[in-house]
């Protein structure tokens, strides 16, 4: 076996490794992850998880993914869980003025709480899915989230608030190959899903219309007003739960240059500003979780203040200030702030302001 794709630094022996369950999609990822996990010598059970109505296609690709792979795929119905860890609060953050991220909470509270207990039902150590990203075990005896072959698919920042429990049980095949590789592999594997489209939406809201998804639940973002970079009054904006700090299109103003969302003030308005008045030294941080569930020491770590941003060099307090060396664009509350150490995840905060 290669022990390169399991957690850790390999098992004791072949009895321990022998199973795991795979959290599937119907997707290319989750099915070549199944498939390379099959080639390691592995009893491989699928697992495809309902969050809500909207993920039923989901689960019907799943089913057919592990028809065609040859494995069982079991249904975990987590709706109850999902609505109240995820879309409950990424509904009340809209429209408190925060930009949520709903996969960063989802993975710990929800998708890999799921996966561990129907685990521990069928007597499977080991669960697996088709992030890219890697996890090894430190010198400290730590299991941690690592950067993936990939820096283009990198998930690390998604994962970053993984604990210990679900760590030191994880496997992630797809860690070690690039996103083309995965779909090359599927082709050899004569995989149905090989060529299909990577998910972008939210994936309980089909269409991608947050705003309209709050609306239909009867909640509404407050109110306020446009303030200009000169501090003049504009006018009354749509509602907080349009709008995003960085925000440059849809704004609906005309200033004769362009314009970005600066801030969206506790009381409803929203402070614009010039061309690259959007970035931000200071950012601060609450809720901080680390791989070992100790406090994440004072220091300097490289920062993703969001998933597709570039990590940078910032000085921690130890508390929950962050410093950048350069300023980072648009830090919007509600965001994760994800510290990294070499290439590992070495804690995760939910950003709070920025200055």
């Amino acid at each position: 076996m290669n022990d390169t794709i399991l957690p850790g630094s390999g098992f004791d022996t072949y009895e321990e490794q022998d199973k795991v369950l795979v959290g599937m999609s119907g997707g290319v990822d989750s099915s070549v992850a199944v498939r390379i996990l099959q080639q390691q010598g592995f009893a491989v059970t699928g697992a495809v998880i309902r969050f809500s109505d909207a993920h039923d296609g989901a689960v019907q690709a799943a089913r057919q993914a592990a028809q065609q792979l040859g494995i069982e795929c079991i249904v975990l119905d987590a709706q109850a869980l999902f609505e109240q860890e995820v879309v409950a609060p990424f509904c009340a953050d809209y429209c408190a003025g925060r930009t949520p991220n709903p996969c960063v909470r989802c993975n710990p509270a929800v998708k890999f709480t799921a996966l561990l207990a129907a685990a521990d039902r069928l007597g499977i150590q080991y669960i697996a899915t088709g992030h890219y990203a890697r996890v090894e075990v430190d010198a400290d005896g730590v299991s941690r989230i690592h950067l993936p072959q990939s820096a283009a698919r990198d998930q690390t920042y998604m994962l970053s608030r993984l604990d210990q429990e679900v760590l030191s049980r994880l496997v992630l095949p797809l860690g070690e190959f690039e996103k083309d590789d995965v779909r090359q592999m599927a082709r050899d594997f004569g995989l149905d899903c090989a060529d299909a489209p990577d998910s972008m939406e939210i994936c309980f809201i089909p269409g991608g219309d947050y705003a309209a998804f709050i609306r239909d639940r009867g909640m509404e973002g407050k109110a306020g007003r446009f303030i200009s970079p000169d501090g003049e009054d504009l006018g009354p904006h749509k509602g907080v739960l349009h709008y995003t700090v960085g925000q440059r299109k849809g704004l609906g103003i005309a200033l004769g240059e362009p314009v970005f969302i600066r801030e969206i003030c506790p009381n409803g308005d929203i402070r614009l500003a010039r061309a690259g008045e959007e970035f931000f030294t200071t950012v601060t941080v609450d809720g901080i979780v680390t791989p070992d569930g100790q406090p994440l020491p004072a220091g300097t770590y490289k920062v993703k203040v969001r998933s597709a941003a570039q990590a940078q060099s910032a000085a921690f307090d130890g508390v929950d200030t962050l410093v950048f060396e350069q300023p980072v664009r648009a830090p919007a509350p509600g965001q994760t702030a994800a510290f990294y150490r070499n290439d590992a995840v070495a804690g995760s905060g939910f950003i709070t302001s920025a200055r």
